[in-house]
């Protein structure tokens, strides 16, 4: 309610002025943290730092942020293998479709099974055609519960010992990243598999055959990290003879190709000069911070997840593009979000779980119970994704108690008093209301998720000393600051709604 309504200028103007001190201010906090003459203080060279930060680019003069294990890895070591594997299936995809269109479906996935089987070996590769055939099987049978059920099993088998480990034998070699790919190819093709057999079983008119779930899964730019796409939606992309781009798409691609080189460099550089993920390995250290570097520290390591996930999908997805296909997009930043109805790092498995689960099961999902039992169903999913643990069990249950939550206070202000005292509101008061209460939402959902994403005692400690010790300035201050960014996000969705509503009438016919 309240989101077409606009805020005076002025206003506006304040939060914008406020966010972007605020921001500073945080910013200087951290940059002198992560100083050395800071960092090394007492006299002693703290464990934290001597093993996460480490001599980066010689020109900046500045030791590197490096605890972030998978970016790393990324970028040194196995970007080499990265590139190459990528530029062949350009490559050989470009070739295809020039010489052989109709065939180009196949040589996605024979490259995609040679590559795996080089980086992997070839009994992992047997391994994963041993679950594409049993969900392949299941799915002649015709029945959904079936093929669901058969999906979970075969993704438990891979979460959970002593399947995990017996499989995991297959695997020949040692290399850097090979725990990473190995859980990342086996968990994707588990999921993949099922959409497949769930699309048979939903289209049985179709005749969907083992080919077309080969070439669905060993989709190379797609296989070891994602995104999802329903094979639905995949089958009917790749399966066109002479696809043609859009007026403006290859210059998207450059676009998008070109600003993830950049988000890549800008990540590089960041991590010179903030040191935000190896010092919340230090407590004793994280909690002599200020308390408006610590609520940024908690922030910023949210905001580099996101960039994180966003890096990753927009180089496989600028492939895709390439490809003719139209790929899940990255997620919603997380500087956005004060819903956690919007609330994911991963807009394909979202998507999947959205298709199979959550609307199969909530409807409309404006109902309590139905909106409980999908939202718990659907995390319960979620939880054998990520591999059940204590933390992972943690994790789950707030966002899921956070978006029921969500449901249950929209329901107490459609109730009969309440409603009345916002109907006596202007529109502009009641869009001010609503965004305090995205405000508090906003921290809600940072905290929830910096549960997995760093530590349970660094939560405990940012929630401590932003809402108990730090009471009632800081609390207030941040709550605040956190109010602004949330009326400036509004105000842009208002401009989006407005674009598309007038792009929307001058398409209409006369």
């Amino acid at each position: 309610m309240g989101i077409k309504t606009a805020l005076p200028a002025a206003e506006l103007g304040l939060y914008s002025l406020v966010l972007s001190g605020a921001l500073a201010y945080a910013g200087r906090g951290l940059l002198e943290a992560s100083q050395g003459h800071t960092l090394f203080s007492d006299g002693a060279h703290r464990k934290a730092f001597r093993e996460s930060v480490r001599p980066g680019w010689e020109y900046i003069g500045r030791k590197m942020d490096v605890a972030d294990f998978e970016w790393v890895m990324w970028f040194t070591s196995f970007r080499n293998v990265i590139i190459f594997a990528l530029s062949g299936h350009v490559l050989f995809a470009k070739l295809c479709t020039m010489v052989a269109p109709k065939l180009r479906s196949w040589m996605y996935a024979v490259y995609g099974a040679l590559a795996v089987m080089g980086t992997m070996g070839p009994w992992y590769l047997l391994l994963l055609l041993g679950h594409c055939v049993g969900l392949y099987v299941a799915s002649l049978l015709g029945q959904p519960w079936l093929c669901l059920g058969l999906g979970l099993a075969s993704l438990a088998s891979f979460k959970m010992d002593p399947l995990i480990s017996w499989q995991s034998g297959f695997v020949t070699g040692t290399f850097d990243l090979q725990e990473v790919l190995f859980h990342g190819g086996s968990s994707f093709t588990v999921l993949r598999c099922t959409s497949f057999a769930l699309e048979s079983c939903a289209h049985p008119d179709r005749h969907y055959s083992l080919a077309d779930l080969l070439k669905y899964n060993f989709y190379l730019p797609f296989f070891f990290f994602g995104p999802i796409m329903t094979f639905d939606r995949f089958h009917a992309q790749v399966s066109q003879v002479e696809p043609v781009r859009r007026e403006g798409e290859l210059w998207h691609i450059r676009a998008q190709a070109g600003l993830s080189v950049v988000a890549i460099m800008a990540v590089d550089i960041f991590f010179h000069f903030f040191y935000i993920l190896t010092i919340p390995s230090d407590l004793k250290f994280a909690n002599r911070l200020p308390d408006s570097a610590l609520a940024g520290l908690a922030y910023s390591n949210l905001v580099y997840d996101w960039v994180k996930a966003a890096v990753l999908f927009g180089v496989v997805n600028t492939v895709a593009c390439l490809d003719h296909l139209d790929p899940p997009q990255p997620p919603k930043c997380i500087t956005a979000l004060y819903v956690f109805a919007e609330t994911h790092f991963d807009r394909g498995i979202n998507d999947w779980l959205c298709k199979y689960v959550y609307n199969h099961i909530g409807g409309e999902h404006s109902a309590v119970i139905p909106e409980l039992a999908a939202t718990v169903a659907t995390f319960a999913i979620t939880t054998l994704w990520l591999g059940p643990c204590d933390i992972v069990y943690l994790w789950s249950f707030l966002n899921c108690f956070g978006l029921n939550f969500e449901l249950w206070m929209q329901k107490l202000a459609e109730w009969g008093p309440l409603a009345r005292i916002e109907a006596s509101l202007s529109v502009q008061m009641s869009r001010r209301v609503r965004a305090l209460f995205g405000a508090m939402n906003f921290w809600a959902i940072i905290m929830y998720n910096l549960v997995s994403l760093n530590s349970l005692k660094f939560t405990e400690l940012v929630a401590r000393r932003l809402l108990l010790t730090g009471f009632p300035q800081t609390t207030l201050s941040i709550l605040f600051v956190t109010y602004c960014g949330v009326q400036l996000v509004k105000e842009r969705e208002r401009t989006l709604a407005l674009e598309e509503e007038q792009k929307q009438d001058k398409e209409k016919p006369e």
